[in-house]
């Protein structure tokens, strides 16, 4: 990065759960990304969805972080704070005719063939108690192709780049691929480093930097770990949380997923040390250039 536009990336967990061992290697990831590069690291907390938080969990993964030596940057963002900035597009939009909204459920999407096909598009629904669509009719925003720093050129399904996609719930609640492009360009961020799970999510955030002609970070997508394949680690499938007060061997196992097993001697110092060595050796080209890779759970 230039000193005109220095490195700035983050780590955005959500309050769902304890950290388990795949978001520690996102975490591990970015954190490493940033400080190799004498970048800012910043925590957000994606606390947009309380169905799925549970009470406790945004302190306790804050506490796990500082456990495993993964200081952050500045204060930390919640990403509940923010309503009034999505409300904000959401009405310039609305009035621009650039989403919509939509009745559909998933339901009769899947009847139709999984794909949305712009059904509400022109029948003027009113907004409340519907779902937002965003308007791609002008297929020029939608974006079909990009380059990921570690995965290489990743070509997108046509049909679904192109999909009238959800930006504000039947629910009320913000759509991800909108907060996260919002909260992304507020602060500033540069680079995203997180999983490969994402990967294909990127697509319509992408389109949507575009819609509001924003300069997007690059992206890098690490391989998520597995306990068989296509089925990630994960709070919903109740993986383990990581121990706070033992942090030293899940720390090492995260390096030696990522393709930086650290030396035998550093195996008993500690985590400060370990980070320090790893900042250090820190390189794109050990990462293992793959979407998943199995673990024991």
């Amino acid at each position: 990065m230039s000193e005109a536009t220095p490195y700035r990336g983050r780590f955005a967990p959500s309050p769902s759960g304890s950290l388990h061992f795949g978001s520690l290697v996102a975490a591990l990831g970015s954190y490493l990304q940033a400080r190799s590069q004498q970048g800012l690291w910043q925590v957000r907390i994606e606390d947009i969805d309380p169905p799925r938080e549970v009470q406790g969990a945004a302190s306790d993964i804050l506490q796990t972080l500082q456990a495993y030596g993964l200081h952050w940057d500045g204060e930390v963002i919640y990403q509940s704070n923010n309503s009034h900035s999505y409300e904000q597009v959401l009405s310039q939009w609305s009035a621009q005719q650039r989403c919509y909204a939509c009745a559909c459920t998933r339901k009769m999407i899947q009847q139709a063939g999984g794909l949305y096909r712009g059904v509400c598009r022109d029948k003027q629904l009113p907004e409340k108690d519907h779902a937002l669509r965003i308007n791609l009719h002008d297929i020029t925003h939608a974006v079909e192709h990009f380059e990921d720093l570690l995965q290489g050129h990743i070509r997108l399904n046509p049909l679904q780049a192109r999909e009238d996609f959800i930006i504000k719930r039947r629910d009320g609640l913000y759509a991800y691929n909108l907060a996260v492009v919002l909260d992304d360009i507020s602060q500033g961020i540069t680079e995203v480093v997180r999983g490969a799970d994402l990967l294909y999510t990127t697509g319509k955030q992408l389109t949507l930097y575009r819609l509001l002609n924003k300069k997007p970070p690059a992206y890098l997508h690490l391989p998520v770990a597995v306990t068989a394949p296509g089925k990630k680690l994960s709070k919903q499938n109740h993986a383990l949380a990581i121990s706070k007060d033992n942090p030293l061997p899940t720390l090492l196992a995260a390096l030696a997923f990522l393709g930086h097993p650290v030396p035998q001697q550093l195996h008993q110092t500690s985590c400060s040390i370990i980070l320090a060595w790893a900042i250090q050796n820190w390189s794109l080209e050990k990462l293992p250039k793959r979407t998943e890779i199995q673990i024991k759970n």
